[in-house]
């Protein structure tokens, strides 16, 4: 009798909270919106009155569209003579801090080898073919190259490469990967962003659920519910078991999808060292709780509430047919939030080297988890952030304060909303089964396609063949410009 009443006065509690997000939300919207133009300086982030939660408390229109769920799409319109693709003139970026023993040489070609302070090379910049290779401290390669249009590759072994090429939607830059993988092709949006001398992609969801399925996602589900993953026997779980668990139940989606994305990154992790040679991490020599603590995945589940809310306003935003604000979607809004005392939650989502506080280069790999507690100077090339979580080994300490370039963090922001997108699908294939709640029949599960994504270029069908050959092209780029590098140097430019 008492847990009857118990759960029908968390239920009126939450009818409450979905009253007042409701409330808060009316509020934002009759305040306004920022419209935002493309600029070729990074403008001022101001955010809006309140941060209203997404309202589930009202019966939907029976109008909603019901349209196909996210998914690859081979015979989508290109971009009509109204948007054309045009070239992005990208600001040259910041020298980011280079970790103490780095030597680089310069080349006539104006090639560049840097090398790490045990003469091994850490990075080669190919002038002639326009292409960067990374060697990481784990093993692991990463090979980008970009032409004069504007068209980028890029290629990791054990992990999903892509082709990048931009367009135009409204006057806006865009640009539209497409991402291939064990014969997986799939493509993804962004919008271009100058952002203080860095040129960012910030990822912009294809599509938007209604906001009555956020409001279902954000908000308690009544009481916690427990979910089997069937994580035991899994090898990657084996592999990772000092480092992560599942909770135990699930009060709201947001632990839910903090569990779905830390264990699909840890899964990426471990093809990426089967079949890439990626080392990362160390178990510990006493066996003893998973390194990923309850008090970090709890921060890990409240940054994925912010991203729901930001999606939420987002998915209003295209409703009223107004155009996304970078600037809130990316670094400037979490940059914003940490001057003023709010901090935010990255977790890594691809293998990345950083440089630690005494100029030591330590490595970064999927599922560890990065909190940004302050902003970096406006002239940056990086910003500084706590390591909260990591694997041990090679991989930076725990309580280490890394420096991270501002791509690379926009990337590590772009990956968060990505698994959040796909744990949302996947939450609405699951809804109803093995423990998780039914959304409410009144909820339109269906999403709808974002404007921007309608008119971007078909998904590249040579991208694989694109992407395996250029992996030959960084063995060959790797040997000229190394052996370029024994001829007498001359200073950088």
């Amino acid at each position: 009798m008492m847990n009857s009443i118990l759960r029908k006065a968390a239920r009126l509690g939450t009818a409450v909270l979905m009253l007042a997000g409701f409330l808060g939300m009316a509020l934002m919207a009759n305040a306004g919106t920022r419209s935002y133009s493309a600029p070729r300086s990074a403008p001022s982030y101001h955010p809006p009155a309140s941060h209203a939660a997404p309202h589930v408390n009202s019966r939907p229109s029976s109008s909603h569209p019901n349209v196909n769920r996210p998914g690859p799409s081979f015979n989508r319109p290109g971009p009509s003579a109204n948007h054309p693709i045009t070239p992005v003139s990208h600001p040259a970026a910041p020298k980011p801090t280079l970790a103490k023993g780095t030597n680089e040489r310069h080349t006539i070609s104006g090639s560049t080898v840097r090398t790490r302070a045990d003469g091994k090379p850490s990075d080669i910049h190919d002038a002639k073919r326009g292409m960067d290779v990374h060697h990481g401290l784990n093993g692991g390669r990463r090979v980008s190259a970009e032409d004069h249009n504007n068209n980028r590759t890029v290629y990791q072994k054990g992990r999903a490469g892509y082709v990048q090429h931009p367009y135009s939607y409204h006057g806006h830059d865009f640009a539209h990967r497409t991402y291939a993988f064990h014969g997986h092709v799939y493509d993804r949006s962004y919008m271009g962003y100058p952002y203080h001398g860095v040129y960012l992609n910030i990822y912009a969801p294809g599509y938007f659920y209604s906001p009555y399925y956020y409001g279902w996602a954000y908000y308690p589900w009544g009481e916690p519910v427990v979910y089997g993953w069937g994580f035991p026997g899994s090898p990657w779980y084996g592999y990772y078991g000092y480092y992560f668990s599942p909770f135990d139940s699930y009060p709201s989606a947001s632990y839910w999808l903090t569990d779905y994305m830390i264990s699909e990154d840890l899964q990426a992790g471990y093809n990426a060292h089967i079949e890439g040679g990626e080392t990362d991490g160390e178990a510990p020599a006493v066996a003893g709780p998973p390194l990923l603590t309850p008090e970090v995945k709890q921060m890990i589940a409240d940054e994925v509430k912010k991203e729901l809310s930001l999606e939420y306003s987002e998915t209003n935003l295209t409703t009223k047919q107004q155009d996304l604000d970078p600037g809130s979607s990316g670094l400037d809004r979490l940059f914003y939030d940490a001057s003023k005392g709010k901090p935010h939650i990255l977790v890594v989502g691809s293998s990345l080297d950083v440089v630690d506080k005494t100029q030591t280069e330590c490595s970064l790999s999927d599922g560890d988890v990065l909190q940004l507690q302050a902003a970096p100077a406006a002239d940056a090339a990086a910003a500084d952030l706590v390591v909260l979580a990591s694997k041990g080994g090679k991989e930076c300490q725990k309580q280490a304060t890394v420096s991270v370039p501002l791509a690379d963090l926009q990337e590590m922001q772009n990956h968060m909303r990505v698994m959040i997108d796909q744990g949302l699908q996947e939450l609405q294939n699951k809804q109803g089964k093995d423990g998780l709640p039914a959304i409410p029949s009144t909820v339109p599960e269906q999403p709808t396609q974002a404007p921007y994504a309608a008119v971007a270029p078909s998904p590249d069908l040579h991208a694989p063949a694109e992407i395996d050959q250029q992996a030959g092209q960084a063995d060959q780029a790797d040997k000229d410009v190394t052996a370029e590098a024994t001829q007498p140097s001359i200073p950088p430019q």
